[in-house]
């Protein structure tokens, strides 16, 4: 009765342990992408609207004191998500625009109000521009984006 036992065990365990982990490779799906993330600098923002697999939104830079605004607003021109991948470009203001290509994920956020919660990891290339010779210089870097909580939304009056 004892040998039998231990058989099944030794049958049914490595099921069970290849059943667990591919549990936990699963990721939950994530549905759409409307939210705001953090950015480069301590106060900037990536705010992003999903519908239909387009992406509608901007990135609100604050501006050095070179700059005659407070904040600098490139908005999308072209925004797209396809599964987990996700491809945006900006406008450009000043000389200057962003392009981000990477996925979404989940972060460490258990709830969607919860900072961290999704996260856009991937390669974002600052562009740029000559004023005088049209010439592009491009910035690469791996960045890890995670959505703000809402605790740190600023409500606009």
């Amino acid at each position: 009765m004892v040998l039998g036992a231990a058989c099944a065990a030794l049958v049914f365990l490595p099921l069970w342990a290849a059943n667990a982990r591919g549990a936990q490779k699963t990721p939950e799906k994530i549905e759409e992408i409307n939210k705001e993330f953090h950015f480069l600098g301590p106060e900037d923002t990536v705010l992003i609207h999903e519908e239909d697999g387009k992406l509608k939104g901007q990135i609100n830079v604050y501006a050095g004191e070179e700059e005659s605004d407070d904040i600098l607003s490139y908005l999308f021109t072209i925004g797209t998500r396809v599964k987990d991948h996700v491809e945006f470009k900006t406008s450009k203001v000043h000389e200057k625009y962003f392009r981000f290509s990477g996925s979404v994920e989940r972060g460490a956020g258990k709830k969607e109000e919860d900072p961290d919660y999704l996260r856009l990891v991937g390669a974002l290339q600052i562009v740029t521009v000559d004023g005088m010779t049209g010439k592009e210089t491009t910035e690469t870097k791996q960045v890890v984006l995670k959505s703000l909580g809402a605790d740190e939304i600023e409500d606009e009056d």
